[in-house]
């Protein structure tokens, strides 16, 4: 099957009943966003928890948010039942916010077959879809196997090599006050500003009321953003919002883009890295 990168409720409730068909709820613990959730005791019938903040991590990192070592995220992939052939749709409580992200990490572990829902839970509740009370995880036994694709992904050896050579575009997706060291950063000991040569689209920018905004919107956003059609690395705080844009980009066949898993936790340690305002 071919999965678009986002599909929609009803293209969801079409296939249930697919033995293949896998649901994750990537719905954050904490919710360090300025969205508020519509509903927080309720998902999708048949959803699996996909656990970001405690689970899907790289937890020897000091750095938050990174990818997991590939076994790690194999392991525990086949723990919630996932398969080889198995097409995931993930969703999330706040819109399109954290499952962008985990749609990142599949594909950044070579399994292409998965979808963010758009409009995530909001939107299946709203058309009156089929939901259930968040309970714990089943016990599950899938095969799935991790295929890491190390060209998905940027560290910040390269970034500081791009500074002089401008081959690639960095896009920041940070607020506008944030990127401009206006406003200081939520985590302590931070610098604030960007990555020196990046531009800045606020990853709100990309979406209309918890929906990722049409084709034809986002075309025009990127147009204006990279008029020089180079290939672009996404970065944000901690690399959660930074995959909203990179989802936006790839929907409109903006295809070879890449993460900087790092992100701003990583780049923004006071003295590590030059800094921008």
């Amino acid at each position: 099957m071919n999965l678009n990168p986002i599909v929609s409720a009803a293209w969801l409730f079409e296939k249930l009943e697919n033995p293949n068909l896998v649901i994750l709820d990537a719905s954050p613990r904490e919710n360090k966003s300025n969205l508020i959730p519509e509903f927080t005791n309720i998902q999708i019938k048949g959803a699996r928890k996909f656990d970001m903040e405690m689970v899907f991590l790289d937890k020897e990192n000091p750095i938050p948010n990174m990818i997991p070592n590939p076994k790690v995220f194999e392991a525990e992939c086949r723990k919630l039942g996932i398969n080889k052939n198995s097409f995931i749709v993930v969703y999330d409580n706040l819109g399109v916010y954290t499952s962008p992200r985990v749609w990142w990490m599949f594909k950044a572990m070579g399994h292409s077959k998965i979808a963010v829902l758009d409009g995530g839970l909001s939107a299946w509740k709203n058309a009156n879809f089929p939901t259930e009370t968040i309970g714990n995880n089943k016990n599950f036994s899938g095969n799935f196997t991790a295929n890491y694709q190390s060209d998905l992904v940027v560290d910040s050896a390269l970034l500081l090599e791009n500074i002089e050579s401008k081959k690639m575009l960095i896009v920041d997706a940070r607020s506008k006050e944030r990127f401009s060291g206006l406003s200081p950063e939520p985590r302590e000991n931070m610098a604030s500003g960007h990555i020196p040569n990046s531009l800045n689209l606020p990853f709100e920018k990309v979406l209309h009321q918890g929906k990722m905004k049409s084709k034809k919107e986002l075309k025009e956003i990127f147009k204006n953003l990279n008029n020089e059609n180079k290939p672009l690395a996404f970065t944000c705080g901690s690399g959660i919002t930074a995959c909203i844009i990179l989802l936006a980009s790839e929907l409109i066949a903006e295809n070879n883009n890449v993460l900087y898993d790092g992100s701003w936790a990583e780049w923004g340690q006071e003295g590590k890295f030059p800094v921008e305002k």
